[in-house]
């Protein structure tokens, strides 16, 4: 990929999908690049409420699950993603960022034996993790993001990051905490910042189990333990959260057949191998 003329290319020299949205500002110079989730029900959905005039809100990227990305907003052009936010001393996110939406169910309930959006879409257990946001005080479901979804988002992001000299990645829920919870705590912000701008301060911590351990959809033996485990002993792990003796992390390489595999471990079995 990269930018032309403010417009996201790919590498056969096609810009991306096009569908412009009246809902626009003026010229901007992006200083921040900030993540967030759709909250809809799938990417065409979301992509026809922001190109509503009603809507008052757009992005300037929409990626699908599937990693198929339409741009709304050229890149030099205020999209309306931000709303009422701040960042290190700035107001108004949206006359300084780009905003890229994920298209992502986000936050999920239980209702009997499902999960369930806001919308009523129910989504299965392999597609749901369980973690407490870091702003919030419960666990909650969240919907997953796909490994093709996150890698063109990660391939996006570095030449965005590279075209316009952006100096930091955000989440929606850094920059207006306590009323956004986007992109949430299903979306690798650590791993994500540290490919995107090499900080060793960025990095997920990287483990090792000492035994064959269960891996889990949530930080407690009464959550259940996910099919790929118990992982065998000295699988490498990258450490994203914790939550008491627990934590959530993402299993470097294969297990069993399958890559990107992301649940809670207890952390008296695994010990730091970097």
């Amino acid at each position: 990929m990269k930018v032309e003329n403010h417009r996201l290319v790919l590498d056969n020299g096609e810009p991306v999908r096009f569908e412009a949205t009246p809902n626009q500002g003026g010229a901007l110079k992006p200083r921040f690049l900030v993540m967030h989730y759709t909250a809809g029900r799938d990417a065409e959905s979301s992509i026809r409420w922001l190109t509503r005039p009603d809507a008052r809100a757009s992005a300037h990227l929409v990626i699908g699950r599937d990693g198929a990305v339409t741009q709304l907003v050229p890149f030099d052009r205020v999209a309306w993603h931000a709303g009422p936010s701040r960042w290190d001393g700035v107001r108004g996110l949206n006359q300084h960022s780009i905003g890229i939406e994920l298209d992502n169910a986000g936050l999920l309930e239980r209702k009997g034996d499902r999960w369930r959006a806001w919308f009523g879409n129910a989504y299965p257990e392999e597609e749901v993790m369980e973690a407490r946001h870091r702003h919030g005080d419960r666990v909650c479901g969240w919907h997953i993001f796909t490994p093709e979804q996150l890698d063109v988002a990660l391939e996006a992001s570095r030449v965005i990051i590279q075209a316009y000299g952006i100096s930091e990645l955000l989440g929606h829920d850094d920059i207006s905490p306590g009323r956004k919870l986007d992109p949430g705590p299903a979306f690798p912000m650590a791993p994500f910042r540290a490919k995107l701008f090499g900080r060793a301060e960025d990095e997920a911590p990287t483990y090792a189990t000492t035994v064959n351990l269960n891996i889990r959809r949530g930080p407690g033996t009464h959550h259940e333990r996910l099919e790929v485990g118990p992982l065998p002993q000295g699988t490498l792990l990258e450490v994203l959260r914790e939550d008491g003796s627990w934590r959530l992390v993402n299993v470097r390489g294969e297990v069993q057949g399958q890559r990107d595999v992301q649940g809670w471990v207890h952390g008296d079995y695994i010990r730091r191998s970097d």
